[in-house]
Parts: C-alpha cells; structure tokens; sequence
C-alpha cells in the first residue's frame, strides 16, 4: 500500500523537522507515495547530472497517486522536457547575474534589493526562474557555501540610503534556522532607511509545519515584516496551508501570493478562478500572476499570453479581488 499522510503519527506528521529529514530525493522512495512512470523513472534519470529534485513528505501526501497529469507532480517530479529545447531558454532570464553588487544583493530598482540567503529549498519547483541558482548542479550565485560572511551584503545596503525595501529569497529562507533568520532580520532592521523587510518562500505550500508559532513570534519583533508565497493550484490550499497561514497573520504578518501560470497545471480560467476564491477564504492576497519566465529547462511550462485567449488575464499585473477574472 502506498503511503498517505494517515500512515503515519500525528506527532510525527505535525513536526516539520520529521519531514526534512525524509526529504524524498529518489525514484525508489519517490515509488512509495506514487506509481511512478515509466516516463518519471526516465526524467529522473536524464536529470541525474543535471539538475536537482527534492520533495517533503508533506507535498508527496497532494499527488495524485496513479493521474501524471497531476498538478503536484507537474510542479515537482523531473519531466523528461526539462533536457529538451535547451537552447531556448536563458540559465538567467531576469538579470540577476547583472545586477549582483554583492555575494548575495542583487540591486535591480532604485529602492528596493533582493537578497539571496540560501541555495536550498525543500521541494524543487521545475519551473524555478533561480533554476540555474538552486537545481543545476553546475550552478549556485554562490559557488561556495552560503553561510560565508554577511558584512559585505550588509554594508552595501548601508551605503545606499535609497533602499528602502530588502526581499530575503534564494533558495528559501525558511531553509534557514529561526536564530540565522533572525540575525539577518535584526541586522536589516538596524539600519534606519529599511522601511519594509518581505520575505519569500513556498514553504506554507511545501510544508506548512514549518510555520511554527516560534517563528511567526519571532518575525513580530520586526515589524513591519511580509511574506509572499507562490501557491499555483487549488489543490495546494489544505487545511495545514490555511492554519500555516493564519498563524503568520494572528502575529501582524500580511501573506500575499504570487502565481505563475503553468501549462497543463493552472492554465484554466476555472482552476485559477478556484485558486483565488480559495485563497482570498485563508486570507490570503491573491497579488500576482506571472507568465513563466524563459529559463532554460522550463519551457514546456510556457504558455501563450492569455490575453490571446480573451481571458482578461495580464501578464505581470495583480489580480482584481472580486470573485472573477
């Protein structure tokens, strides 16, 4: 029998510690929570030297057991496209090589910088824009552990009192300890032009236990803090996603969702109609919806401007919260 969430303890299941130390990383204990594919059991292998794949129990337990059209594993488990067409996408189609100032800063706008404080995530979406940064295994900004120094990332935000605004991404920070976190959180908040600290990460979508009331008390302290999240499919909204969420906003932290439209996942009016009355139901803010960047391996997420197809949807513009698309 397969695994689901009921196979296990409760206890256990409610630790998020529990599930990062039985990340699935191969087809075999992959075969224990799905029927996998020949064509799954295929992509894992061509990918083998490529790129990485990784999955929390916890998102294992939203697949479709015997469906590969499943949302979940669309986004999670390798494709045999990501070795296809290569040469048509870009390892960094949104500039962040060329706008790096520092190890981890990347100053793109005027007021605003994002910083890159982890090369891990806990599952690996396979239509990540970072998909060089975080999954090739040539790859990294990094090249060498990202637990080296912060000082130069903190005095380059220092010396430029035009920023106002720091988003802490990778990877995602939540891969972080609390205490790491928080020593990164403190030290932005130190310094007087840092008005807004926001915070992105899919962890209330690939693990929602990891959004402890220790962590969200400690966010508290740092006011004003957000957190933007990347939930793609209704499916993704459990009850753990919403109490996730709640406890983030019980504590003054607004979550706001980012979406990117996916072929063969969420490029359905209705589906996307159903992500963001679900969403707006957790109070969650459903605030973007990207069209999938041209990264290289990711192109058979592309879709055509939905603009083409009469469905009102704009690319890169927040979504208009009344019930309809």
């Amino acid at each position: 029998m397969l695994y689901s969430k009921a196979s296990f303890d409760a206890n256990q299941w409610n630790d998020w510690r529990f599930h990062m130390e039985n990340l699935i990383r191969t087809k075999d204990q992959l075969a224990k929570w799905i029927e996998v594919t020949a064509d799954e059991e295929g992509a894992i292998e061509a990918i083998a030297d490529n790129y990485l794949w990784m999955i929390t129990p916890y998102y294992a337990s939203l697949m479709d057991k015997h469906n590969i059209h499943c949302p979940i594993r669309r986004q999670a488990i390798p494709h045999l496209d990501e070795m296809r067409n290569k040469s048509a996408g870009d390892i960094d189609p949104v500039g962040d090589t060329l706008n790096m100032k520092t190890r981890r800063v990347i100053h793109k706008y005027p007021n605003r910088v994002v910083m890159l404080v982890s090369d891990t995530c806990p599952v690996y979406c396979r239509h990540c824009t970072r998909k060089f940064h975080t999954t090739d295994v040539r790859g990294t900004y990094f090249k060498e552990g990202f637990d080296r120094s912060y000082d130069s990332d903190f005095a380059y935000i220092r010396s430029h009192p035009e920023i106002d605004d720091v988003l802490l991404t990778g990877g995602d920070p939540l891969f972080l300890s609390d205490g790491k976190l928080e020593h990164i959180i403190r030290t932005l908040r130190e310094i007087p032009h840092i008005s807004i600290i926001r915070i992105g990460t899919r962890y209330p979508v690939f693990l929602p236990q990891r959004i402890t009331e220790e962590f969200c008390s400690m966010l508290s302290r740092y006011h004003p803090i957000w957190v933007s999240t990347h939930f793609n499919h209704p499916v993704e909204i459990t009850d753990e996603a919403a109490a996730a969420c709640d406890r983030l906003l019980r504590h003054g932290i607004p979550v706001q969702n980012q979406t990117v439209l996916l072929k063969s996942v969420n490029d359905d009016v209705e589906v996307m109609r159903s992500l963001v009355k679900a969403l707006v139901g957790i109070r969650v803010r459903p605030y973007y919806l990207y069209h999938c960047d041209n990264v290289t391996g990711v192109s058979h997420f592309s879709t055509r401007p939905c603009w083409q197809r009469g469905s009102g949807l704009k690319e890169r513009s927040p979504f208009v919260l009344n019930g309809t698309l």
